[in-house]
């Protein structure tokens, strides 16, 4: 079953269920992926890896949103990204913990021969390709930074 499935059968039983909180967060999922099907240039289908940043795209604005929103005192607001960033997190694969990235950076490190904070590029270009929908780029960077570190 398709990322695009899985959400049409989710929205139906959110609406059977009357719950208005998850089929907006659901719906909101399903316009990006339209959005995304049809693009200029785009053939009507999108591979899973193209699903997944979607999925980490979104989650990633409502986090940064839920933290504004509490920074600005309108915890009503936070609570309301927050679940929508739960229901998101349904659908994107099992993140990785830091331990694990970490220890699939030094792997990539030794396979690409980084030696130092000037082999950064080199790296990222592996490790975001090779964790992508797994780890955040945010962690990454920061995990890289000080592994590389002299």
């Amino acid at each position: 079953m398709t990322l695009k499935q899985q959400i049409d059968n989710d929205i139906k039983k959110a609406m059977l269920a009357k719950n208005k909180e998850e089929l907006e967060a659901l719906r909101s999922i399903k316009s990006m992926i339209l959005l995304a099907e049809t693009e200029k240039g785009g053939s009507g289908d999108i591979a899973s890896d193209t699903e997944n940043k979607i999925l980490m795209k979104a989650a990633k604005q409502r986090k940064e949103s839920a933290e504004i929103f509490q920074k600005e005192g309108r915890t009503d607001l936070a609570e309301k990204e927050n679940f929508q960033l739960a229901i998101i997190a349904r659908y994107l694969p099992k993140q990785l913990a830091e331990a694990e990235v970490e220890a699939e950076l030094k792997k990539i490190i030794e396979q690409v021969g980084a030696k130092g904070p000037q082999d950064m590029g080199k790296v990222m270009g592996t490790a975001t390709k090779a964790l992508a929908g797994k780890a955040e780029g945010k962690l990454i960077s920061e995990l890289v930074k000080k592994l590389l570190a002299p």
